[in-house]
């Protein structure tokens, strides 16, 4: 026995994931009433259409949103993003700086590191993108790479400090073909390990992120 834990945003009309960059339109594109004259007497259906940042709400990186030559998120295998085993890093209340140290004595070898800063808690309020979130360092970009990290997630604004145009954790993590989940949320009701962590986004080419439902399988304790 299981029970599946949802670690994914919700998205609504109009919603700010990353301050500056422009809203969801969600809107019917065929309404229940437009559609009466469709079909017969007491049928009805509602068709939606969505204008949609790939940057909108809990979702992934692949390598080609920071490389031209690298793979879109229609490349990801379903093995590189899906029942990949899970682990999770307590960062919360250290600072801004999330820092190598964080991570030493971890087995993260084809694993998803989840990152708990608790940044989720300022979700869509003022505090959450005024540029003092938690943040990977370079050094523990590079460590996380050394170490076989599957894929990288993290319940923050950014996986970089914003203010660095460099982008260290991106430019690592992604060069070295790792997948990277921003903006996750109730990382806090996870366990340490012992869980499958799935966030897969639709097969579509050309766009290196893309939202998902990220979530979590975690077997049930007697």
């Amino acid at each position: 026995m299981a029970r599946l834990i949802d670690l994914s945003h919700e998205i609504e009309h109009g919603m700010v994931t990353y301050r500056g960059l422009p809203a969801p339109a969600i809107s019917d594109w065929l309404s229940r009433d437009a559609s009466r004259s469709r079909y017969a007497p007491g049928t009805t259906f509602q068709i939606g259409k969505i204008e949609l940042l790939a940057n909108t709400g809990t979702y992934v990186d692949a390598p080609f949103h920071r490389y031209a030559a690298g793979s879109d998120v229609a490349g990801f295998s379903l093995d590189a993003v899906a029942n990949l085993d899970g682990i999770v890093v307590r960062a919360s209340g250290q600072g801004r700086p999330i820092d190598r140290d964080s991570f030493k004595g971890r087995d993260m070898e084809g694993k998803a590191v989840l990152i708990h800063t608790g940044w989720d808690a300022h979700w869509r309020t003022e505090t959450y993108s005024a540029g003092h979130h938690p943040f990977v360092t370079k050094q523990a970009a590079e460590y996380l790479a050394g170490s076989g990290a599957a894929l990288v997630g993290i319940d923050s604004l950014n996986i970089d400090d914003d203010k660095d145009g460099s982008r260290p954790a991106h430019t690592i993590l992604l060069g070295a073909g790792i997948a990277i989940v921003e903006h996750m949320t109730n990382l806090a009701a996870l366990p340490d390990d012992g869980f499958r962590f799935f966030a897969v986004p639709p097969r579509v080419i050309g766009m290196g992120s893309f939202p998902v439902r990220a979530f979590a399988l975690v077997p049930q304790t007697s």
